[in-house]
């Protein structure tokens, strides 16, 4: 098998990692008592939003966590797979916030309530702040890694949606009109829902043991019959191992002998090219359709 050992940022990440998540859990925290101490829905869905991300990077951490562990007799994989267990949760715990912060905001529609706009501005201003600093972390990671990128993906959001709720703030302190806050609440839960129904799709799919979208298995099955010495390939089979990491079985019926070589190139190509760090490649010899392709 093909392993990529090349783990020179990982200490880089790793403080990204630790730096990431302290700050935006101090600030969750801050956006939730100064939400309901301005009267601010939209304070606290912004809150309830950056938890979920927070609760994505600490996941994404765990995973670079558990990758590192060596297999065991039992687990004879490792401990990557539990990623995907993880995602699941993380997607129960956020319909959780959405429900409790929907009620809230419905709740609320009928109370006329003042809202402190300035206190409104100033928190959400720091958020584009924090945000921003966070995605810029993971700025180096992202081309290596998909939970990087999404995790990098994921804070500049955040940071657009705490600009929408300066906006909102800003509209309110000019014009009064207070329901902008509760309209700013329910667009923000709109993008927490479906940003969570995707990751509880991709999740169901992946424990699934569903071919990852970063991979069009048509495209890994043309590449393997187009090879010489290849004359038909069957029982192609690709999962995820975790939310990052996928395996690969096959079996090739070729028309002359292979060696470990021939192998090795293959699992070097399905690797480089597709991203299948495990991939395991049986030989069935003996088919003469193609032997004139042999050199």
């Amino acid at each position: 098998m093909v392993h990529d050992h090349e783990h020179h940022h990982e200490i880089n990440l790793d403080n990204a990692f630790k730096i990431g998540i302290a700050l935006n859990i101090v600030f969750t925290i801050i956006e939730v008592v100064y939400g309901y101490l301005a009267n601010s829905m939209a304070l606290v869905a912004d809150a309830g939003h950056n938890f979920s991300d927070v609760l994505a990077l600490a996941f994404s951490w765990i995973g670079v966590i558990l990758s590192q562990r060596k297999p065991t007799l039992r687990f004879t994989y490792g401990f990557r797979r539990s990623t995907i267990l993880i995602a699941l949760l993380n997607t129960v715990l956020l319909l959780v916030a959405i429900g409790f912060i929907l009620w809230e905001t419905i709740h609320r529609l009928g109370k006329p309530l003042e809202i402190k706009s300035q206190d409104v501005i100033l928190v959400a201003a720091i958020g584009i702040v924090i945000n921003g600093f966070t995605a810029w972390l993971f700025v180096k990671g992202k081309k290596n890694d998909l939970n990087i990128r999404s995790a990098f993906v994921h804070f500049v959001a955040d940071a657009l949606v705490s600009l929408g709720v300066v906006v909102a703030g800003v509209i309110i302190a000019f014009t009064g009109i207070t329901w902008i806050d509760s309209v700013v609440s329910f667009i923000i839960i709109a993008v927490i829902l479906y940003s969570t129904v995707h990751l509880l799709i991709d999740s169901v799919n992946l424990g699934l043991d569903a071919v990852p979208e970063h991979i069009d298995i048509e495209v890994v099955r043309k590449y393997l019959e187009a090879l010489p010495e290849v004359s038909t390939i069957h029982d192609l089979h690709i999962w995820a191992l975790s939310t990052t990491d996928a395996a690969l079985t096959v079996h090739l019926n070729t028309c002359c002998e292979t060696d470990n070589t021939f192998i090795y190139e293959v699992q070097k190509h399905l690797h480089n090219h597709f991203h299948i760090e495990h991939a395991t490649i049986q030989i069935e010899q003996g088919d003469e359709n193609c032997r004139n392709n042999c050199n």
